[in-house]
Protein backbone atom coordinates (compact mmCIF):
# COMPACT_ATOMS: atom_id res chain seq x y z
CA UNK A 1 0.00 0.00 0.00
CA UNK A 2 1.50 3.32 -1.09
CA UNK A 3 0.85 5.81 1.71
CA UNK A 4 0.42 9.31 0.34
CA UNK A 5 1.86 12.51 1.72
CA UNK A 6 -1.61 13.59 2.87
CA UNK A 7 -1.69 10.68 5.34
CA UNK A 8 1.91 11.06 6.51
CA UNK A 9 1.43 14.77 7.25
CA UNK A 10 -1.54 13.98 9.49
CA UNK A 11 0.40 11.18 11.20
CA UNK A 12 3.59 13.18 11.71
CA UNK A 13 1.68 16.15 13.10
CA UNK A 14 -0.50 14.05 15.40
CA UNK A 15 -3.79 14.96 13.69
CA UNK A 16 -4.60 11.58 12.13
CA UNK A 17 -7.72 9.73 13.22
CA UNK A 18 -7.08 6.79 15.52
CA UNK A 19 -8.33 4.30 12.91
CA UNK A 20 -5.84 5.67 10.39
CA UNK A 21 -3.02 5.42 12.93
CA UNK A 22 -3.87 1.76 13.52
CA UNK A 23 -4.12 1.03 9.79
CA UNK A 24 -0.69 2.50 9.06
CA UNK A 25 0.84 0.76 12.08
CA UNK A 26 -0.57 -2.58 10.84
CA UNK A 27 0.83 -1.97 7.35
CA UNK A 28 4.24 -1.17 8.82
CA UNK A 29 4.21 -4.29 11.00
CA UNK A 30 3.29 -6.37 7.94
CA UNK A 31 6.09 -4.78 5.90
CA UNK A 32 3.63 -3.57 3.26
CA UNK A 33 3.69 0.17 3.98
CA UNK A 34 5.26 1.92 1.00
CA UNK A 35 6.12 5.31 -0.37
CA UNK A 36 7.88 6.60 -3.45
CA UNK A 37 10.44 9.30 -4.13
CA UNK A 38 7.76 11.94 -4.74
CA UNK A 39 6.11 11.31 -1.36
CA UNK A 40 9.53 11.38 0.32
CA UNK A 41 10.37 14.70 -1.35
CA UNK A 42 7.04 16.27 -0.42
CA UNK A 43 7.53 15.26 3.21
CA UNK A 44 11.12 16.47 3.45
CA UNK A 45 10.06 19.78 1.90
CA UNK A 46 7.54 20.24 4.76
CA UNK A 47 9.76 19.31 7.72
CA UNK A 48 9.25 21.77 10.54
CA UNK A 49 11.57 20.61 13.30
CA UNK A 50 14.10 18.07 14.58
CA UNK A 51 11.35 15.70 15.75
CA UNK A 52 9.88 15.46 12.24
CA UNK A 53 13.38 15.00 10.75
CA UNK A 54 13.95 12.09 13.12
CA UNK A 55 10.61 10.53 12.17
CA UNK A 56 11.40 10.82 8.45
CA UNK A 57 14.81 9.25 8.92
CA UNK A 58 13.08 6.33 10.62
CA UNK A 59 10.62 6.01 7.73
CA UNK A 60 13.53 5.93 5.27
CA UNK A 61 14.54 2.57 6.66
CA UNK A 62 11.11 1.22 7.50
CA UNK A 63 9.09 1.66 4.30
CA UNK A 64 9.07 -0.18 1.00
CA UNK A 65 10.35 2.22 -1.66
CA UNK A 66 8.38 1.96 -4.91
CA UNK A 67 10.67 3.04 -7.72
CA UNK A 68 9.75 5.64 -10.30
CA UNK A 69 11.20 5.25 -13.78
CA UNK A 70 10.62 6.81 -17.19
CA UNK A 71 7.52 4.70 -17.78
CA UNK A 72 5.83 6.20 -14.71
CA UNK A 73 6.71 9.72 -15.83
CA UNK A 74 5.15 8.96 -19.23
CA UNK A 75 2.10 7.42 -17.57
CA UNK A 76 1.71 10.53 -15.38
CA UNK A 77 1.67 12.68 -18.53
CA UNK A 78 -0.99 10.43 -20.05
CA UNK A 79 -3.11 10.57 -16.91
CA UNK A 80 -2.76 14.36 -16.86
CA UNK A 81 -3.92 14.54 -20.46
CA UNK A 82 -6.87 12.21 -19.89
CA UNK A 83 -7.78 14.08 -16.73
CA UNK A 84 -7.74 17.49 -18.35
CA UNK A 85 -9.87 16.16 -21.20
CA UNK A 86 -12.36 14.97 -18.57
CA UNK A 87 -12.23 18.28 -16.67
CA UNK A 88 -10.04 16.90 -13.87
CA UNK A 89 -7.01 18.82 -12.70
CA UNK A 90 -4.52 17.38 -10.22
CA UNK A 91 -1.10 18.53 -9.00
CA UNK A 92 1.88 17.08 -10.85
CA UNK A 93 3.03 15.33 -7.70
CA UNK A 94 -0.29 13.49 -7.36
CA UNK A 95 -0.17 12.47 -11.02
CA UNK A 96 3.27 10.95 -10.52
CA UNK A 97 2.31 9.22 -7.27
CA UNK A 98 -0.80 7.83 -8.96
CA UNK A 99 1.23 6.57 -11.94
CA UNK A 100 3.78 4.98 -9.60
CA UNK A 101 1.10 3.19 -7.59
CA UNK A 102 -0.59 2.00 -10.78
CA UNK A 103 2.68 0.63 -12.19
CA UNK A 104 3.37 -1.28 -8.98
CA UNK A 105 -0.26 -2.39 -8.68
CA UNK A 106 -0.41 -0.76 -5.26
CA UNK A 107 -3.44 0.84 -3.68
CA UNK A 108 -3.03 4.38 -2.36
CA UNK A 109 -3.92 5.27 1.22
CA UNK A 110 -4.72 8.98 1.11
CA UNK A 111 -6.73 11.94 2.37
CA UNK A 112 -6.71 13.71 -0.99
CA UNK A 113 -9.70 14.24 -3.28
CA UNK A 114 -7.44 14.31 -6.35
CA UNK A 115 -6.79 10.57 -6.06
CA UNK A 116 -10.50 9.79 -6.02
CA UNK A 117 -10.91 11.75 -9.25
CA UNK A 118 -7.92 9.99 -10.83
CA UNK A 119 -9.25 6.60 -9.78
CA UNK A 120 -12.49 7.53 -11.53
CA UNK A 121 -10.51 7.98 -14.76
CA UNK A 122 -9.35 4.38 -14.55
CA UNK A 123 -12.92 3.18 -14.15
CA UNK A 124 -14.00 4.79 -17.43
Amino acid sequence: MLIDTSVWVDLLRGTAAEALQHEVAALMRAGTAAWCGMVRLELWARVRDARERKQLRHLDGALVDLSIDDSQWKAAVQVADRGRAAGISAPSSDLLIFACASAHKARILHNDRHFEALLGLNAT
